[in-house]
Parts: structure tokens; sequence; C-alpha cells
């Protein structure tokens, strides 16, 4: 990543060219078109606005259908319902959208709305989360088992490979909860036996994940690590927690509980440089946004893509259900937290 000047530069080129994956297949029909300056209408749907990352994520929305001169339908958010979400799309569809933006929380419950999309040529592209089931045009998605397995193998060795570790984990009815919970604890099996995971289920939800951590606390006074499997909604109440309980010792000092994160915004950052928390994997919120419009884009005009790496260091995968776009997201510690390149350091500037 560049800084943001050269980001925009760059958003600008892509939607021109994507390595050569696009083809254009033009539908021929001048209703796939908006009155808007001859754009296509594209319909975003905002999952949540009590995250910090998904709040950074609506910025970047924003910003990019401004600087790619896209024709975007009134911003809605669902707020982590379904119910919510499936009524937002049809007011896309009744308002004209030739393509909608997404991020179902619940992967298992939006299969009939995609299929309804689907039956009426609307292509959806799903950010950061994968449908279960029912057709999408491209999932814009990093490979969430990776954030796991980052996840195990950092606490694995700042533990030594002994102890215990609680596990904040998101919504198992989620593509992405299910995937981090199942590659941490797979990775903790092989490689780290020695180590004992307590799984707190959570549902996305702060005030949840700080109750169980506090029950866990009390039982496990020898606790050793934490994983938080979304900086954006567990970062603040842990932190929070562990100062009520004078245990937010920073790194590098007796009696410091490690903690990995997953999101990569600018508070797991600050909480890095003081040393409250060891490391975060960054979730790119803004290549989420750029290549989910991008995408929304293309496949309103009729544009299809293959398998195979692109021109942005990701690689498109042929799902089930349509394809997805694995972004790259990397470990951030103390040794790159300053990256300039890192989103986290550049959100809001």
């Amino acid at each position: 990543m560049n800084t943001r000047s050269s980001r925009v530069a760059a958003t600008a080129a892509a939607v021109v060219v994507l390595a050569g994956l696009a083809t254009g297949c033009n539908r021929g029909s001048d209703s796939n078109v908006s009155a808007s300056g001859g754009k296509p209408a594209i319909g975003v749907d905002l999952p949540r606005a009590d995250s910090d990352f998904w709040n950074s994520y609506a910025q970047y929305v924003k910003q990019d259908a401004s600087s790619q001169g896209l024709h975007t339908l009134p911003v809605s958010n669902s707020q982590n319902d379904v119910t919510k979400l499936v009524a937002n799309v049809q007011v896309f569809q009744n308002t004209g959208a030739k393509a909608v933006v997404m991020a179902p929380q619940d992967t298992g419950a939006i299969a009939s709305t995609l299929d309804q999309l689907s039956a009426k040529k609307i292509p959806v592209v799903s950010v950061d989360t994968r449908p279960d089931k029912g057709n999408v045009y491209m999932v814009v998605r990093a490979d969430n088992k990776a954030y796991g397995t980052k996840a195990c193998e950092f606490l694995g060795r700042q533990l030594g490979g002994k102890g215990k570790v609680a596990e904040l984990q998101g919504a198992l009815s989620s593509i992405n909860g299910r995937d981090r919970s199942e590659a941490f604890a797979a990775c903790m099996k092989e490689k780290f036996p020695g180590i004992q995971v307590i799984e707190l289920a959570t549902d996305w939800k702060g005030d949840v994940a700080s109750a169980k951590l506090q029950s866990t606390l009390a039982a496990n006074p020898d606790l050793g690590g934490i994983y938080l499997q979304a900086g954006g909604v567990f970062l603040q109440p842990t932190l929070a927690l562990l100062q009520q309980k004078g245990l937010l010792k920073p790194a590098g000092q007796s009696g410091h509980i490690a903690i990995v994160s997953n999101d990569g915004i600018p508070q797991e950052f600050d909480a890095i440089r003081k040393g409250d928390i060891d490391a975060t994997v960054s979730q790119p919120a803004d290549l989420y946004a750029k290549y989910a419009l991008f995408y929304a884009q293309a496949g309103a005009e009729g544009k299809t893509f293959q398998p195979g790496p692109t021109d942005h260091q990701s690689t498109i995968i042929q799902l089930p259900n349509g394809m997805e776009d694995q972004l790259p997201a990397p470990l951030v510690t103390k040794d790159n937290v300053d990256d300039k390149s890192l989103w986290g350091n550049n959100v809001g500037k």
C-alpha cells in the first residue's frame, strides 16, 4: 500500500483495468445504466456502526465512491440485523440499483435474498463475509483462516508453548467467526499442545466478551494470553477490564498478558505502541471499500473475472456460489506498527 494520495491514483487506475482479469461482456441494455452520468446505480449497505473497523470502512466507501466517480444510492446501515439488511436491499431494488454491496453478518440467513437478486440479474459483492449459500458475483475478503493461524503462532511463541489463552470468538453463525476459531484451534492443537485454549463465544458483542472474560479471569488467575477476533468491538472493553483488575501491564513487564487482535484499527496500533497489546492482524478496510466498489461497478457493466492472481497482491478463488478476491492482511507488531502503508496509519487523512 501507498500513502493516501497514491491510493487515490491507484483507485482510478484500478477502475480501468485489473491485471487483465476482467473481460468486457456488456449486457447491451440501456436499462442497466442510471441517468447519473451514464453510471449504473450501486446500492451499498453498511453492516454496523458499533465497530471502529466498520466505521473506518464507511469512511473509505464514501471517499472511494467519490474518487472513482461512481453513482451510489443513499447508503444504508443494517445494524447487524439481517431483517434490516433484507429491507434495505429491497429499497435498493425499488430505486434502480444495478449492483449491491453488502456485508451480511449472519452468513447463513441471506441466501434467499441473494437468490432473488441473482434472478433479477443484480450482481452482489459481499465484503469481509462469505455467504454460506446464494449466488454472489464477488466476495471481497481476506483469508480468515490465516487470521486464526497468525494469532495462534504469535501467542504460542509469546507463551513459550505453555499456559492458558482466552479466545474471544466472533459469532459462529458467521463464516469469519468459524474460520478464525477453527484455524486457531487447529494450529494450537498441532503446534502448541501445551497451551489450554478457553473458547468464549461472544456473537461479536463487546459487552458479552467483557462479561465472559471477567469470569474467565476469576477462574484462571494464571491466564497468559488473549486472542481478540475483532479489535473493533473487543479492544476497548478488554483493556478497560484489565485496567480495572490491575492486570494491564505493558509488554516486557512481569505479569503482562499477551494479546493479539484482528482488525488493524488506529486504536490497536496505539495500544501496540503503549505495550497494552502485542499484535494485530490488519484487515484491509481501505482495500475492502476500494475493491468492493470496483467489482460492483464491473458487475453492473457485465464484466467477468477468472480465478488467479491479481495486480493488487491478492488471489481470486472459485467458490461453489461465486468468486472470492482474497486480499492480503499482514501481522502488525511493535516492529512495523509505524509502517505508513498500513491503512490504520492513514485513515481520516
